[in-house]
């Protein structure tokens, strides 16, 4: 795998090679917060982040009215 950190964006699925399965909750130039299946979130370091991007994106919840 390798580091893919400046091509997520909010909302994919990742995969990391420790955490396993999860999802991008924000990212920026120096670190990327995923929400992962087996331990939560986590913050990880741009330069050290070492995930894959699967296919797809969560679903964006609509607004109650």
């Amino acid at each position: 795998m390798q580091s893919q950190a400046m091509k997520v964006k909010e909302g994919q699925y990742v995969r990391h090679s420790q955490y396993g399965w999860g999802t991008v909750l924000d990212c920026d130039n120096h670190s990327t917060t995923v929400i992962f299946r087996s331990v939560g979130v986590r913050r990880l370091a741009a330069a050290t982040a070492n995930f894959a991007i699967v296919g797809g994106e969560a679903s964006r919840k609509k607004p109650a009215t």
